[in-house]
């Protein structure tokens, strides 16, 4: 059985990206725009990994983050956040709030795909 990922990102064309590159690596990715109702498609899901944005309608990404670090079904779950501000802050906010990885936009398709490798394999 492939991997499944769920995707929160709200750009489209990264969104697009990220889920051409993971399908061509055999995995299933659900995408979803909009953090609104993140946590319980992903609860729904449960995936093998999480990626969030970090600037997100409805929900921020630290805001899912912090719901599913809270809870015992998806505490462990791993989680790759990405944002298009790298500041420092951002990161140390992610780091408290439990982030498995941080990434800053724009990356590389290889550093993406071998973030994903490194989390599914740990």
């Amino acid at each position: 059985m492939s991997k499944l990922v769920v995707l929160v990102e709200d750009e489209v064309n990264i969104a697009e990206a990220i889920r051409f590159l993971l399908s061509q690596e055999g995995w299933r990715v659900e995408t979803l725009a909009n953090g609104s109702g993140a946590v319980e498609v992903i609860r729904k899901a449960s995936p093998d990994l999480v990626m969030l944005d970090v600037m997100l309608p409805g929900k921020s990404g630290f805001e899912i983050l912090d719901e599913l670090r809270g809870d015992p079904e998806t505490g462990a779950l791993p989680v790759l956040m990405l944002t298009a501000r790298g500041q420092s802050r951002d990161r140390a906010m992610a780091e408290k709030a439990g982030v498995s990885r941080f990434m800053t936009k724009p990356f590389s398709n290889a550093e993406m795909l071998d973030a994903v490798r490194d989390l599914i394999a740990s």
